[in-house]
């Protein structure tokens, strides 16, 4: 039986599109506009067709009637309650682009990953255009509130899941369930790598880290160097024995004293990546790529459910 097929917008550095591969897609096309993303996609992925291009000037009328799934995890800053909350008036708003680009290719199934502040009360007419466009285009919409630490990720990171399916089968699709258990602290997730050059205090260390991770940020481009987030979430941190203000080239060594700070490596297992996944760029581009993902085991407990749905139509026409 042939997979299901997938195309990606803003596909940043692979988490939606890994999280999405373990759900069973394959992937026609990912879309993402930097650079350094792109080459992280291509070394990890090489027979993928990583297009790097502004999804506004992106063309999809070349891909109607081949798609399943539109995904994408479009840029959160317009929604952000640490931002302005501009919204529809921000110019980097674009969810206009991923209407366009759903209307031109005529997807089965549409899944948009953004951030908890585009369901507050001030975006709901926002959110009721959205649903009222992809309505008149035959599909059923919804959204929903999932937290990274409910799949298995330790990182307590809610986002927001906007998924529209053809009317036709949106019977079919249900959100996904809590994974059973609790997700690993932050101490067992990296101890491994904490301790892998020999730091002494490494296993006192990972007793101190004993609850999930505060939500990891990516940051702005405009703003300087990696760390991981404003003062608020470094004392988090700080409370796990995690020094925020900054991200390490590697793990401490054998005399370290005080706080550690975190690797890429290690804030990228935090986000759910496999150790296998690189990362192009020096540290700070590669950080950002880190913060800035969509969890792959949420984007995989959802594209799952999506896969199932797509399934149970073609199940029923072979029945008919």
């Amino acid at each position: 039986m042939n997979k299901p097929v997938s195309l990606e917008l803003c596909a940043g550095a692979g988490g939606q599109a890994l999280g999405l591969e373990m759900a069973g897609f394959d992937h026609c096309a990912l879309v993402e506009i930097d650079h350094h993303s792109c080459s992280t996609l291509r070394l990890n992925r090489p027979s993928w067709n990583v297009i790097q291009e502004d999804i506004n000037s992106f063309d999809g009328r070349p891909y109607k009637g081949t798609v399943d799934l539109l995904a994408g995890g479009l840029p959160c800053p317009p929604f952000s309650v640490a931002g302005k909350q501009l919204g529809k008036s921000d110019e980097r708003n674009l969810f206009p682009a991923a209407i366009r680009l759903i209307d031109e290719i005529r997807p089965k199934a549409v899944m948009i990953e953004n951030v908890r502040g585009i369901l507050d009360a001030v975006f709901e007419d926002y959110r009721t255009f959205i649903a009222g466009q992809l309505g008149k285009l035959g599909y059923k919409t919804d959204w929903a509130l999932l937290n990274a630490c409910d799949h298995g990720v330790p990182q307590l990171r809610p986002r927001v899941v906007f998924v529209a399916i053809k009317n036709d089968m949106a019977q079919n699709f249900s959100w996904p369930a809590k994974t059973p258990g609790h997700p690993s602290t932050v101490g067992e997730t990296v101890y491994d790598l904490m301790a892998s050059r020999g730091w002494k205090g490494a296993l006192a260390w990972k007793k101190q880290a004993n609850e999930i991770a505060p939500t990891i940020v990516g940051g702005s481009k405009k703003h300087g160097g990696p760390d991981l987030g404003p003062t608020r979430a470094r004392k988090a941190w700080a409370s796990l024995g995690v020094d925020g203000l900054g991200i390490a080239d590697e793990p401490p060594p054998v005399s370290h004293v005080g706080m550690p700070r975190l690797t890429v490596r290690m804030v990228a297992r935090l986000q759910g990546f496999p150790d296998g996944w690189t990362f192009s760029g020096k540290k700070t581009p590669a950080y950002r790529q880190v913060g800035n993902a969509f969890p792959p085991p949420v984007a995989n407990a959802v594209g799952f459910q999506i896969a199932q749905c797509l399934a149970n139509k073609r199940r029923l026409l072979k029945m008919a």
